[in-house]
């Protein structure tokens, strides 16, 4: 068997990482799911806990994600907003319900807004367990404390805290404290949850303008060039998602980072570089260097034919 040599710049693993979280993180696995039915934003599984050993791949998740911020690697994960500010470690708010479950949010701005001694509740509630529904108090004794005009704004702020950790609270503390092996908590706390979500994710909305500014030509291509004419007509046509593919396909992730395309690469900006010989042949990403080798077509119907196909059928990861 012949060895091969190979390096790895930053491209493969950057690639890797991206692939690995969707796997990770994907909802249709049990450890996470959708934070509701109209986002596609993440939060633990109540029921995770019936996956075996899933305490261990809670704190493998929190290592991948201390590791991709550690390497400026993007996740392609979105969590809800608790989920950040858990990671925070800082409170939950109303805000945070009313982004996941708007029903459950009604209710307790209407709790603020009217007597609740008519609704003769208790700081207790009612949970669904793998096994059972239990009475769970949301302080001690809480079952024998009924719910007046003058505490209901303590038992708001306990329900607010208990539907967003409800049965998640241990598999939650195991993916922070291996989180935290990594990186302690003061090195995240200058960020608020925004910005942590743009730190570990990026943002899927392409700034077109922003990534023309910081894209680099070489071997004989300029900003004038007819080629890159076409090639910024071709992008400018697709849509969003195509967008992502292509930038996936060069770089190795679908996200940009915090920073914008100037930051994108870890060093290496977007580039576009000319692929003399055959005019026939697809377009080919390095992407340790994000650069992409975009060969002289004949015609702008040429140029985004190729391209579309290569963005679309070439989506394995391999070291350059």
């Amino acid at each position: 068997m012949m060895n091969v040599f190979r390096i790895d710049v930053g491209g493969p693993s950057r690639e890797f990482f991206f692939k690995l979280s969707r796997l990770l993180f994907n909802p249709h696995y049990g450890l996470f799911q959708y934070s509701n039915s109209n986002t596609y934003t993440i939060e633990i599984s109540p029921f995770a806990s019936q996956i075996e050993d899933s305490l261990q791949w809670f704190k493998f998740a929190g290592r991948v994600i201390g590791f991709a911020i550690i390497q400026g690697y993007l996740l392609d994960v979105f969590f809800a907003p608790h989920v950040y500010k858990a990671l925070l470690n800082r409170p939950f708010s109303m805000n945070d319900i009313e982004a996941i479950d708007v029903s459950f949010y009604n209710s307790l701005v209407y709790l603020q807004e009217n007597d609740p001694e008519d609704l003769q509740l208790t700081f207790s509630v009612e949970e669904e367990t793998p096994e059972k529904v239990v009475e769970v108090e949301l302080k001690k004794g809480g079952s024998k404390i009924p719910v007046t005009k003058k505490n209901r704004k303590e038992y708001v702020k306990l329900m607010v805290n208990w539907r967003l950790s409800r049965g998640v609270q241990e598999q939650m503390e195991a993916l922070i404290a291996s989180l935290r092996e990594l990186i302690p908590l003061k090195y995240l706390s200058p960020f608020d949850a925004r910005e942590l979500e743009w730190v570990i994710a990026g943002t899927p909305e392409i700034n077109l303008d922003d990534w023309k500014a910081n894209t680099v030509y070489c071997g004989g291509y300029s900003a004038q060039h007819k080629v890159i004419t076409w090639f910024w007509k071709a992008v400018e046509y697709y849509s969003n998602e195509q967008q992502l593919r292509l930038l996936q396909f060069v770089t190795g992730t679908s996200s940009i980072p915090f920073g914008g395309f100037k930051v994108l690469g870890g060093g290496h900006c977007f580039t576009i570089q000319m692929l003399r010989g055959n005019p026939d042949m697809l377009p080919i990403a390095h992407t340790c260097f994000c650069r992409l080798d975009l060969p002289c077509y004949n015609s702008p119907e040429d140029l985004r034919a190729k391209l579309t196909l290569a963005i679309e059928e070439c989506e394995d990861f391999a070291l350059n």
